[in-house]
């Protein structure tokens, strides 16, 4: 049966899957990315599960794969095949494509960024699935954007296009890590509702979930703490409206696990906020913490329809 690897790479953990002509999960599995074992370690791990994977399809598909797949965070240079830089996992100017193609017996790899391969999903065939024009924004440890364009992802002319979390919204707040104040993700990301509700409630362990419930129930200090973060979202999303016109924001990410606790008060604020905009659908993100693997045989798959076409 034909098929390509898909691989998702995250800090903590990664996702693969067998992915068929029409999309389906042939075979799905997760490990470990073992970043606490360092870079070199980390890279190996990924070969050697594509090379799992790769057997894995010879002996329950009957065939090779036609194609890799690969989706990892930091930045990237897809052009070239290379993972350039990750903070999370320690590695600089990593061949992937190369290495990876070399492992799997020389099958062609596509290579893309975490936020923007998921958002490929997401557009193609989760919530945004015949949206001409969408933003997706998973709400996480950070904020990053991808921005979709009739089934296509827009990377910027240097890989950077979409980093809406960077936007500053709050001159005066946070220091953020790239050296600015203020910008979206020190203030509506899922580990900033972490910092100030673990400090508003006195309780170390309390994380954006816990947040999210006391809210639900009520809490004063809650309810604030969630007011302010999706005041400064909102804030950020309407200046993405006015420079992008998105006809559809999907919200995904840690923060959107809340449901109508976080969509209900954001749209409030999104649309008290627009005066000549149009303003978008806001909806949740429908493929969860599968889409950037999804995305990556999607890449897989475009690959070979372009090598076909040429």
């Amino acid at each position: 049966m034909k098929h390509v690897i898909a691989l998702d790479v995250g800090g903590t953990g990664m996702k693969a899957a067998l992915v068929g002509t029409d999309g389906t999960l042939l075979h799905e599995a997760r490990r470990a990315t073992g970043r606490e074992r360092g870079p070199d370690a980390v890279v190996e791990s990924i070969l050697t599960f594509a090379a799992d994977l790769r057997a894995h399809g010879e002996e329950h598909l009957g065939e090779s794969a036609l194609a890799a797949g690969v989706a990892v965070p930091g930045i990237i240079d897809a052009e070239n095949g290379i993972a350039v830089y990750a903070s999370n996992l320690g590695w600089r100017d990593v061949p992937m494509r190369r290495l990876l193609g070399e492992r799997l017996g020389g099958v062609p790899v596509a290579l893309g960024h975490d936020v923007r391969t998921g958002g490929l999903a997401e557009g193609r065939i989760g919530a945004g699935k015949g949206t001409d024009r969408f933003l997706f924004l998973p709400l996480g440890t950070g904020i990053a954007g991808a921005i979709g364009i009739a089934g296509t992802i827009e990377a910027g002319a240097h890989g950077y296009a979409g980093e809406i979390g960077h936007i500053v919204v709050r001159p005066d707040g946070p220091e953020c890590g790239c050296g600015q104040r203020g910008c979206l993700e020190t203030l509506a990301s899922a580990s900033a509702v972490t910092r100030a509700w673990a400090a508003a409630s006195g309780d170390p362990t309390a994380d954006a979930a816990d947040c999210a419930k006391a809210v639900e129930s009520g809490h004063p200090a809650a309810v604030e703490v969630w007011r302010d973060a999706v005041d400064a979202l909102a804030a950020g999303l309407v200046t993405a409206v006015t420079l992008l016109d998105p006809r559809m924001l999907i919200i995904g990410g840690g923060l959107a696990e809340a449901g109508e606790t976080l969509f209900t008060p954001l749209r409030a604020a999104v649309e008290e906020r627009v005066t000549f905009q149009k303003l978008p659908h806001i909806v949740p993100a429908a493929l969860g913490d599968t889409a950037g693997c999804l995305g990556a045989g999607l890449l897989a798959w475009d690959l070979l329809s372009t090598e076909v076409s040429v």
